[in-house]
């Protein structure tokens, strides 16, 4: 069913319920008109909600004009998601209610317009009008070359290979679906137990190898790591038959090149989000063979358990609305371009992701800022339509939780048979794979897990680095069985979750030893410097396409 399919009935419901109940509609326009008559008397205790930004001007509040203006629209935008949660409808369909009356409201603000946004007002006044023809130029040059939505990132500030993932290594090994990249060691010796990293299939590696000092990957070599980390080819439509079966068959022949490099029989396995999903059914697949190539597991937002959490959490929802939205985009290409699915995104939060660029490029005229993130978030890849179909199987069905739900080349597998430990980090504010989902992974897994819990969203749980003020995780050494037992024995513990990662893994390594020379072996020499060349194709660097 194609995703203008399932929004359908979900609002022909909301309407058919709107009918249905008049008392409760006739009592949200009375609670409206209500509000307004205060706000319209000056009244009303209307404000905006904690971390809104767009009515940080002191006009909205010294202004009495301005200040009924924003809160004659913020009461309506209440009262409308009010309305939708007061229908009896199904949790889903009251999830997509909210969401597009979200959306409606969101885009109807008045900070979107020049009149109404006073900061945009003044910058128009006091520049003679520069800023809208500069913000015109932006706004044409996004049209033709962003897909029409405000450019979140000032491109012109970064380069992959000189100021992202400039982490010194080499490309050992190559296939049709991965690059491998070895990574030089920092220090005298290392950990015995060398690190393998798998990152998701619809972006680019570096997430990991950020800017100098903002690298997870940078971070682990100077801890005495031995660092490893694949590199995904970005396929076109000649490759919209690889499926997930693809991708574990592919990781297994750079884990045993990584392993025969580093001749170590064990490696630590990392993967994040749809790298973590991947992980977990690459480990499950060699544990169906009798393959005991893992010393530990750390997911990273990955969520492998989507069962109970389907109709009741937002989260999950938008997660799920999210790859359904794109199915059928993937489906008639033959992959799934990286860019719509970024848009599918950035509808779920617009006023961060869309309409906060809006009033900066446009209205105010300013350059979208230069932030590393907001970077590799734009420069994306593409996914075949076989992973894409298969990845959203494996949400509606939940085939991992379930022993024998996924079958690959003739292996059955379960996650009981992961007999490792594991570290799982969630992000609080995570709205793509929701922290309680995350925490469920405990529960499917064969060994000991460990549970982190950052301050953090989906993307910044993962470049943590030390230093930031505001970053802080939950730890929790007691037992618990739940999100909520979790969070009652929980600590807090100030920074980065970053070190206690690292101390996890040095715990479960073996005895240290002289760090080697150099990358590669004589099987398997230097291909070439990192970043490598998958990582160019079809990106903002791009020259191999």
């Amino acid at each position: 069913m194609s995703a203008g399919n399932r929004l359908g009935p979900s609002m022909l419901a909301a309407a058919v319920a709107v009918l249905k109940k008049p008392h409760r509609t006739a009592g949200s326009v009375g609670r409206a008109v209500c509000e307004w008559a205060r706000v319209v008397r000056g009244t009303s205790s209307v404000a905006p909600a904690p971390g809104d930004r767009r009515f940080d001007d002191p006009t909205w509040r010294e202004s009495p004009l301005y200040r009924r203006v924003m809160q004659g629209h913020l009461a309506l935008a209440r009262e409308t998601r009010r309305l939708a949660s007061e229908l009896d409808l199904s949790p889903r369909d009251e999830a997509r209610a909210k969401m597009m009356v979200g959306m409606a409201a969101d885009s109807l603000a008045p900070t979107n317009t020049l009149l109404g946004n006073p900061a945009a007002l003044k910058r128009t006044l006091e520049s003679n009008g520069r800023n809208l023809t500069t913000g015109l130029a932006q706004l044409i040059e996004d049209w033709r070359h962003n897909g029409g939505l405000p450019a979140s990132v000032d491109v012109s500030k970064f380069k992959v290979g000189a100021n992202l993932a400039a982490t010194p290594g080499d490309v050992v090994y190559r296939n049709e679906q991965l690059e491998l990249i070895q990574y030089r060691p920092q220090t005298p010796t290392v950990h015995g137990t060398p690190l393998f990293i798998v990152p998701p299939q619809i972006n680019k590696y570096y997430v990991w190898d950020l800017a100098p000092d903002r690298s997870l990957i940078e971070f682990l070599v100077r801890q005495g790591f031995q660092v490893s980390v694949v590199s995904w080819f970005n396929p076109t439509a000649a490759q919209a038959e690889w499926g997930l079966g693809t991708y574990v068959l592919a990781l297994e022949d750079a884990m045993r090149v990584a392993r025969e490099i580093t001749r170590s029989p064990q490696l630590h396995l990392l993967g994040a989000c749809s790298g973590g999903i991947t992980s977990a059914a690459l480990l499950a697949y060699l544990s169906a063979k009798g393959s005991d190539w893992a010393r530990s597991l750390t997911l990273l937002v990955a969520m492998l358990d989507t069962d109970g959490i389907a109709d009741s959490s937002m989260g999950l929802f938008a997660h799920l609305e999210t790859l359904d939205l794109a199915r059928t985009l993937s489906g008639a290409r033959g992959v799934l371009e990286g860019k719509e699915l970024a848009k599918v995104f950035a509808w779920l939060r617009p006023n961060d992701l869309i309409f906060n660029y809006w009033v900066n490029n446009y209205l105010m005229g300013h350059k979208p800022p230069a932030f590393d993130v907001l970077y590799w978030n734009s420069d994306t890849t593409r996914m075949p339509a076989r992973l894409h179909a298969d990845f959203i199987a494996l949400l509606e069905s939940n085939a991992l939780s379930q022993p024998g739900g996924v079958t690959i080349a003739g292996h059955s597998l379960s996650l009981r048979d992961i007999r490792c430990d594991s570290y799982i980090v969630a992000g609080r504010t995570d709205h793509i794979t929701p922290w309680e989902g995350c925490y469920r992974t405990r529960e499917l897994l064969g060994g000991h897990s460990e549970f982190v819990l950052s301050s953090s969203g989906h993307v910044q749980t993962i470049v943590s680095p030390p230093g930031n003020k505001k970053s802080s995780f939950l730890s929790n050494a007691g037992p618990h069985d739940s999100p909520d037992s979790f969070e009652q024995g929980a600590v807090t513990n100030e920074g980065t979750w970053w070190p206690h990662l690292t101390q996890w893994l040095a715990a479960r390594s073996d005895a240290d030893k002289r760090a080697p020379r150099q990358t590669g072996s004589r099987r398997h020499p230097s291909l070439g410097a990192a970043p490598g060349s998958y990582v160019m194709a079809g990106g903002r660097d791009a020259s191999a396409e």
